[in-house]
């Protein structure tokens, strides 16, 4: 994998007591001042000209140092990636600038997509059926993952899973397999590969009623909405 990137979010650095930043000159503090404002956002080498308000000479020999005093950094900014774009070293870009978790140095990171994709195929097959939030735990503990992944991000590739056809959502029935997730909870199944031509097999629990009931959250044995007194589940058992 090439990395394993966590949420982005508003990050900032320690800064250092002997900072470099103590010993710039007019013009690098003025140019640094307006581009650390920007935080996590940032700023385009124009708009940073028109803010300065300093020639473009000196404003490419102030970015230079900056650039060698480690207190500026260029960063991709994926809505304008011909752009140079700026940001200081303490800083994180944004989501909106970096693309979010699934963007590295500005190009979508398949590698690391695919990577989690796997893993998650391989612990719902695994499993048998599994919650998102029993998914999200495993990938966190595996050992080449430095760097949380959030609920978010495996909900995310879990759905890429269910339009490939590999998993499916379906509702816990508290019984069976289903057992050890609380009843009503949505979870993931695998779709087991098998019969002719290789088509998908689904699980048990799609060609049961059940599997599709919108009113499953509400079903007991003894309620009102019940197994005993489910027509659908009737003709299914005599089916």
């Amino acid at each position: 994998m090439s990395r394993l990137q966590g949420p982005s979010s508003l990050k900032r650095k320690r800064p250092e007591v002997n900072s470099p930043a103590q010993s710039l000159n007019e013009h690098e503090r003025l140019l640094y001042d307006v581009i650390r404002s920007k935080q996590d956002i940032g700023i385009w080498t124009r708009d940073m000209k028109k803010e300065a308000k300093l020639p473009d000479n000196v404003v490419n020999k102030s970015l230079k140092a900056l650039q060698v005093k480690k207190l500026i950094k260029e960063v991709v900014n994926i809505q304008n990636k011909g752009r140079k774009h700026f940001m200081a070293t303490e800083f994180e870009p944004s989501k909106e600038i970096s693309g979010g978790a699934w963007y590295l140095e500005g190009s979508l990171d398949t590698e690391f997509i695919e990577s989690l994709k796997q893993l998650c195929k391989r612990q719902i097959e695994r499993s048998g059926v599994a919650t998102l939030e029993a998914v999200t735990d495993s990938i966190n503990s595996y050992p080449a993952f430095n760097v949380d992944v959030t609920k978010q991000q495996i909900e995310e590739i879990l759905r890429t899973l269910i339009l490939d056809n590999v998993i499916m959502e379906v509702k816990s029935n508290g019984m069976g397999e289903f057992a050890s997730i609380p009843f009503g909870e949505v979870c993931y199944k695998y779709v087991s590969k098998g019969g002719l031509g290789g088509e998908p097999k689904a699980g048990a629990l799609a060609s049961i009623p059940c599997g599709v009931c919108p009113r499953i959250s509400q079903c007991t044995p003894d309620g009102i909405i019940s197994p005993k007194t489910c027509v659908y589940y009737q003709k299914w058992l005599d089916f």
